[in-house]
């Protein structure tokens, strides 16, 4: 008998991946997509994807969505609170296991699991550990395809934003950098693969950088800020 889980959904390749692999399997069934919105924005957090592209992607992969609401200045405290509350409500209905794309970021899944735990509540990890050139190589082969909607000026520049990945990305990548940008390097949006009824069609806006202040932590802390590039969808 499956297990009923809630699914963690970025709108993006990892998400993407790891839904596939949960849905070939026996152990899982996915209940819902969880999402978290800026809800002053509409639009993804980190993605940057609009909310009807993630209603979009939703509605042919046949599953029902849950949005997580957050206001844009959001202490990781409040999130902690907005997440447990709404978490808690999801539990309700029988669900004791959220699955996520996470693949090797040893303090996030630390971090998942302690939450969650709190909660009575097992985290689910289908890629974890996995070698990530073996994973997007693995993504296009099934026939995923996917376009990059933000990038971190600090590992790659404005010309990346709104690129496809497909091999010449792959070549195009500098030297040692990590593939599925595991570290924050970029952030996608999947449209079209094996577990969507059909593709999803949008067009490419303008691209526009944004600007957020790095933290202040009191220690060795750097002046300046984070720079984004954010590719918009239609």
């Amino acid at each position: 008998m499956k297990k009923p889980a809630i699914f963690n959904w970025s709108t993006g390749k990892d998400s993407a991946l790891a839904l596939y692999k949960i849905l070939s399997e026996d152990r899982y069934e996915v209940k819902a997509l969880l999402t978290s919105i800026n809800k002053d924005v509409g639009r993804v957090s980190m993605h940057g994807v609009s909310v009807k592209l993630l209603e979009k992607q939703a509605e042919n992969l046949n599953i029902p969505l849950i949005k997580l609401e957050l206001p844009t200045d959001i202490s990781m405290e409040d999130y902690n609170s907005y997440m447990e509350e709404k978490l808690s409500e999801i539990k309700k209905s029988g669900i004791k296991h959220s699955v996520f794309g996470d693949i090797f970021l040893e303090d996030l899944k630390i971090y998942r699991e302690n939450q969650l735990s709190k909660l009575g509540i097992s985290a689910v990890f289908p890629l974890w550990k996995r070698d990530t050139r073996d994973l997007i190589h693995e993504f296009l082969n099934l026939g995923f395809k996917t376009i990059i909607t933000c990038v971190n000026e600090m590992y790659l520049d404005k010309s990346f934003a709104g690129r496809i990945i497909d091999e010449n990305f792959l070549k195009d990548l500098p030297e040692d950098f990590d593939p599925c940008g595991e570290n924050g390097e970029f952030h996608t949006f999947t449209f079209d693969g094996p577990i969507f009824s059909e593709p999803i069609k949008f067009e490419i806006g303008e691209v526009v950088k944004k600007t957020y202040p790095k933290p202040k932590t009191g220690v060795n802390e750097e002046e300046g800020d984070y720079v984004f590039w954010f590719c918009d969808l239609y």
